[in-house]
């Protein structure tokens, strides 16, 4: 029997990691939290919709969770594993996606060693076969009825909820991973990878090749990512000085805080804060 997934909430359109222009008003996104029962494979659904004028184009730029992604929309459907830099995906025209943010430990347990799709992406049915171009012409055609309204995108995501199912349950790496990751993105004094084996009786040996063959990422990376979110968050709120922001993130100095955000993002922390304010 299908779980009633009565419970599953609306969440807040604000998403730190989604490094959103002030400016573009191309688009609406809705984003919904899972059934209970997917808690431990799915962190969140999105589906954005997107009307941009002929001849323009609206970049969506995302410092991406430590987790993979599947997403389908109405000319591509995809699994995409993380991206360690700046993501960033043009919208033109018309168009719609149905967006899954898997949990950190759900990506291996889809398609095993998660490492190999670090930076890359590819089609469902490559990944998944068969299995996966029906999900595609699941989604697309829940989609078909008319993407600008909730009942259709729930009804999609349902569909999606449905494919996931069979996935079910996590393994106890996964879990791992799962807490692991929890810990390092709730808990801003978390700054050396020492602390992380400290709290899960890890060595550092043993915490890396989880991390390396789960994620497809170091545990570094995971400090890292945590601090250029909180980064974002602080810049976009205009709140402080650049050497008091760097002292919060424990960073030596200011100078190695602006070489990291802008080896990730591109862009100066002043030249972000102007642009995403």
């Amino acid at each position: 029997m299908k779980p009633d997934n009565e419970g599953r909430a609306r969440l807040d359109d604000v998403e730190r990691a989604h490094l959103v222009d002030p400016s573009d008003a191309s688009y609406r996104i809705g984003r919904w939290a899972p059934s209970p029962d997917l808690d431990e494979l799915v962190r969140r659904f999105w589906v954005p919709v997107w009307w941009v004028p002929p001849g323009a184009e609206a970049p969506q730029r995302v410092l991406q969770y430590p987790v993979c992604l599947i997403v389908i929309s109405n000319t591509y459907a995809r699994f995409y594993g993380v991206v360690t830099g700046l993501s960033e995906t043009v919208l033109t025209g018309d168009g719609w996606a149905v967006g899954v943010m898997l949990t950190p430990g759900a990506g291996g347990l889809l398609t095993g060693d998660v490492g190999a799709w670090t930076d890359r992406h590819a089609e469902l049915a490559e990944v998944f076969g068969e299995k996966g171009s029906d999900l595609e012409r699941s989604v697309r055609s829940a989609m078909a009825v008319d993407p600008g309204i909730e009942e259709t995108q729930r009804v999609a995501t349902d569909r999606v909820e449905d494919w996931l199912r069979s996935y079910l349950p996590l393994d106890d790496d996964g879990r791992l991973i799962n807490a692991i990751v929890e810990y390092v993105e709730t808990d801003s004094t978390v700054v050396a990878v020492a602390q992380i084996c400290e709290r899960f009786h890890l060595t550092e040996r043993s915490l890396q090749r989880l991390t390396r063959r789960r994620l497809g990422l170091t545990p570094k990376w995971l400090i890292q990512r945590r601090r250029l979110h909180e980064a974002a968050e602080r810049l976009r709120d205009r709140s402080g000085t650049l050497a008091s922001l760097a002292a919060e993130l424990a960073y030596a100095d200011e100078a190695h805080f602006v070489r990291d955000f802008k080896t990730v993002t591109g862009m100066t922390p002043r030249t972000f804060s102007a642009r995403f304010g």
